[in-house]
């Protein structure tokens, strides 16, 4: 069994469609926008079931665990994969506190202590992936708050692999880089844009939700065992040298 936050769309729905494709029934997590929920959880067969919880707000966890254990049935949660996040507030100048606590809240605090609550019912020999991003090795100014979330999700990855280790529990971390999907892709026809990042990226071309939910189904599975408190850097090559 599979907790995947933030499946109703994007990358997360690629995630849980490639995890169910591997034979896992997942837990397809959402906050508003239930149709998507459902239209992933019939993508993947209903092979799962739906929860539903804002991130990032007290209670959460709790919420998440209320509508996690039923459909556990007693079972054990293999994976859990830490994707839902909230957006780039936009350069110092013109970000807030508010837009600040609330990036920290969902893209840090609610995955750690997500982690936290689900302990008692992951795996020994479990997974645990979180989605990070390459803004935490690139200097855009534009995305200087959100690379500070997703860097101390990188650190916490590294630190809990050390923890979670006596339990076989492996916890890795995927950076994708420009994902084009569905959800954004009115955002790569700016004109100019697309062809600037595929020129800045290793191997041509830019990425697909499905590029980085092969990573997160690779580390979730047996053959991964042997990795831990590792980023895998899902980009492609992007910013990788000169070209």
């Amino acid at each position: 069994m599979a907790l995947v936050t933030g499946a109703s769309r994007g990358i997360g729905r690629a995630i849980a469609e490639r995890l169910a494709a591997a034979g896992a029934e997942v837990a397809v997590h959402y906050h508003r926008d239930k149709a998507g929920a459902q239209e992933t959880l019939a993508r993947i067969d209903g092979r799962g079931f739906l929860v539903g919880a804002e991130l990032g707000v007290p209670g959460d966890t709790s919420a998440v665990l209320d509508q996690l254990t039923p459909g556990l049935a007693g079972r054990r949660l293999d994976v859990l994969v830490n994707n839902a996040a909230a957006s780039p507030a936009g350069p110092i100048g013109a970000d807030t506190e508010e837009a600040f606590d609330r990036l920290m809240a969902v893209n840090v605090r609610a995955p750690y202590f997500l982690i936290q609550r689900l302990l008692a019912v992951l795996a020994d020999g479990g997974r645990i992936v979180s989605v990070s991003s390459v803004a935490t090795r690139m200097a855009n100014p534009a995305q200087t708050s959100f690379a500070m979330t997703k860097g101390a999700l990188e650190t916490m990855t590294r630190t809990l692999a050390q923890e979670f280790g006596a339990r076989g529990i492996t916890v890795n971390a995927v950076a994708p880089g420009a994902t084009r999907h569905q959800e954004n892709a009115a955002v790569f026809e700016v004109p100019g844009l697309a062809e600037l990042i595929v020129a800045q990226t290793a191997l041509g071309r830019l990425g697909s939700a499905e590029d980085v939910a092969e990573v997160v189904a690779f580390l979730a599975s047996p053959a991964a065992g042997w990795i831990t408190g590792q980023v895998v850097d899902a980009s492609g090559g992007l910013h990788l040298g000169v070209g």
